[in-house]
């Protein structure tokens, strides 16, 4: 009887081991230009943190600083378009020989994010910002609109890199009555 009870929990464990079989890691392009990169990005849609619950008009923009470090200004309106005006000051860390591909993130000292570029048009204008536990994904680009199709092969994107878009959520944008 308890050497039957044993085959199962051994068995149990097995099957639930050999299905939770991680994705591969995924791929960064292979170099960014910093210089270029730099700039405000629209946040169009992401699978949201936390912080980023309920956001119009959001926008990430970046400058290097003397260090190597990337300043970031994460700015957006809460719960509506006239909502509280939220901001945030990460400071991105990029990684050594990753092509500047890879950085990581600091929101609070001493703990750092993985950030990874994943897609970059080749005219610096759509940008796709994942993390290899798939739990969050940034769909950014240099304006505040995106036509159907760049937004769908876009999403496809990010699907095939093993996300859930079912968690996607586009964010609303309209930048004309921006306080």
């Amino acid at each position: 009887m308890m050497n039957n009870f044993i085959k199962v929990i051994c068995m149990t464990i097995l099957s639930v081991l050999t299905g939770c079989q991680s994705l591969p890691p995924i791929q960064t392009v292979p170099q960014v230009d910093l210089p270029r990169f730099m700039g405000q990005w629209y946040v169009i849609a992401a699978i949201p943190t936390f912080i980023e619950k309920d956001p119009y008009n959001p926008i990430e923009e970046y400058k290097a600083n003397t260090d190597g470090s990337i300043a970031t200004t994460f700015s957006f309106h809460h719960g509506g378009f006239n909502g509280p005006f939220k901001i945030y000051h990460p400071t991105g860390f990029v990684v050594p020989d990753s092509g500047n591909a890879e950085w990581k993130m600091q929101f609070v000292w001493p703990f750092k994010s993985e950030y990874l570029i994943v897609y970059l048009s080749d005219d610096y204008q759509h940008t796709i910002i994942a993390r290899n536990k798939r739990d969050y994904v940034w769909l950014m680009s240099r304006s505040p609109n995106m036509d159907t199709q760049t937004y769908n092969d876009l999403v496809a994107k990010i699907k095939a890199m093993g996300y859930d878009i079912s968690k996607l959520r586009v964010f609303p944008h309209d930048h004309a009555n921006k306080k």
